[in-house]
Formats: structure tokens, C-alpha cells, sequence
């Protein structure tokens, strides 16, 4: 059974759907993407978890809003989800950016997950490097438009290996999220470029936390990525040999198989 709602944020709806059953899960999108970016995952798993997808705003079904963007206003975005489902306590996966928003939950409200997950994300800050490629992505965008910067790269997200062996799935991707209005891509570079280093999360979440990394991811490169595994307690470290930053579509049965793993014993 999959359930559609939304709660209203700044005068603007913010859609989520619901998916599967058992116990909850919140699967949290990144940039350039919406909740769609999952439905591997979720197509393999729903049997055994209940998912909870929303779209950030600005995103696929959830529209632009007024609002000052931020890592912790998604994050309470998602606690306004939970506290309409009447759901307490859940494990929460971000992809990249939903890393960040998944970091900003777990720092506000650490009693609600029970673990949580970082999929080709980090919670190291933006490097002064990486402020300065988002100011250059955030002029291209508002020279040259969101479909432009996005046909340049989206490509970019994938390993060599991938987009040469699986250029269909690559095309379709792009042909997916290339429908993005521009402020909101310039709004969310805005909101990472001023999240803070959030590696005392990991150091002190009491609970289960996993990693996984792409070998040839260039947005988190691999080694940047190794560094804040160790920091956790209790970590669940898994590395996709083949995959750049979008190990759920290069390598969706071994994500799979790793979030199974880490929901069932974690």
C-alpha cells in the first residue's frame, strides 16, 4: 500500500509518500533529486520496512518556498512528517545532501532514530575548494539555467565504468531531474555552503550508523569519506567497488544488500 500526503510548510505543501511494512524508515533524497531517486530500494525492500519518502521542498512534488533553506529546516521538514504519522522513533538514510539533513536530525532530536545512514554523504563542512565550486555552479545556474548545469552534471555523478556500461540508466536519470526550477538549486547550494562540521554526531550517536561509500565517487571522494568512518562507536562501513556517487542505481543490489543488512541488525 503506498500512502500520499503532505504537510504545509510556509504556505507550501510539502509531499512524502509512505511505502511498504514494518518497521519505519525515512529515506532522505539529495540534490538535484527527489524521492524517486529510491525506488530500487524500495521496490526491494518494502516487504520489510516501512518507507517514509518525502520531497524536500523544491522538489519533485513539494514546490518552492519563501523560506530560508537550511540542513536543520529539512531536518524539521522531517520531524513535521513523523509527528503527522504518529511515528516516534525510526532509522533515516540520506543520500548526499539528505546525509546532511539526516546529520541536522540526528544532532536536534538524536532520541527519535534508532540509527541512521550516510550514503555517499559526509558530515565534515564544505572545504573553502568546495564553497568556491558551488559559488561557480550557483553563477552558471543563474547565467545559463538549471537544465544547462544540470545536463553537465548529473554525468558527472557516475563512475566511468557506469556510464559506459549502463548509459541508458545514466540518460534516463538525467532525462528525470533536469526539471528543476533554478532558485531551488541555488537555494540548497546556499544551505550546504553554511552547514557546520557536524563530526561530533558521529563521535557521540550512541546508536548503529552506516556507511556507504563509491570507490570513484568524485562529489565525496572515497578517502575523504573512510576518514569520518571510525569516528562512530558502532559503524557499518561498506564500499561500492564500482560505483561513483549513485551507488542506488549503479549498484542497486549490493545498496540493497547493505541497507538490509545494517536495518535488520542495526
Amino acid at each position: 500500500m503506498v500512502k500520499e500526503s503532505s504537510i504545509v510548510l510556509n504556505g507550501e505543501p510539502v509531499y512524502y509518500r509512505v511505502e511498504g511494512n514494518g518497521r519505519p524508515v525515512v529515506l532522505v533524497h539529495g540534490f538535484s533529486e527527489d524521492g524517486t531517486v529510491w525506488e530500487n530500494q524500495i521496490a526491494a525492500l518494502k516487504d520489510k520496512f516501512q518507507f517514509i519518502i518525502p520531497d524536500l521542498p523544491g522538489s519533485g512534488q513539494s514546490p518552492l518556498n519563501d523560506a530560508v533553506w537550511s540542513m536543520e529546516y529539512f531536518a524539521d521538514c522531517i520531524r513535521l512528517i513523523l509527528d503527522q504519522e504518529k511515528i516516534e522513533t525510526v532509522s533515516m538514510i540520506g543520500h548526499s545532501m539528505g546525509g546532511y539533513i539526516t546529520l541536522a536530525f540526528a544532532d536536534a532530536w538524536p532520541n527519535r532514530l534508532q540509527s541512521f545512514g550516510l550514503f555517499h554523504s559526509t558530515a565534515f563542512a564544505d572545504s573553502e575548494e568546495k564553497k568556491t565550486a558551488r559559488r561557480r555552479g550557483i553563477e552558471f545556474i543563474q547565467q545559463n539555467g538549471p537544465a544547462k548545469f544540470l545536463e553537465q552534471s548529473i554525468p558527472n555523478l557516475f563512475s566511468e565504468e557506469t556510464k559506459k556500461h549502463q548509459s541508458e540508466m545514466v540518460r534516463k536519470i538525467l532525462a528525470r531531474y533536469t526539471n528543476f526550477i533554478g532558485q531551488s538549486l541555488v537555494n540548497y547550494y546556499q544551505a550546504m555552503m553554511v552547514r557546520p562540521d557536524r563530526t561530533h554526531v558521529l563521535k557521540n550517536f550512541p546508536r548503529p550508523i552506516l556507511f556507504i561509500l563509491g570507490k570513484h565517487d568524485a562529489a565525496v571522494p572515497y578517502e575523504h569519506g573512510m576518514q569520518q568512518c571510525y569516528m562512530p562507536g558502532f559503524s557499518y562501513i561498506n564500499t561500492l567497488e564500482h560505483s561513483g556517487h549513485m551507488g542506488m542505481w549503479e549498484e542497486p543490489v549490493l545498496s540493497n544488500n547493505f541497507i538490509d543488512a545494517f536495518l535488520m541488525h542495526g
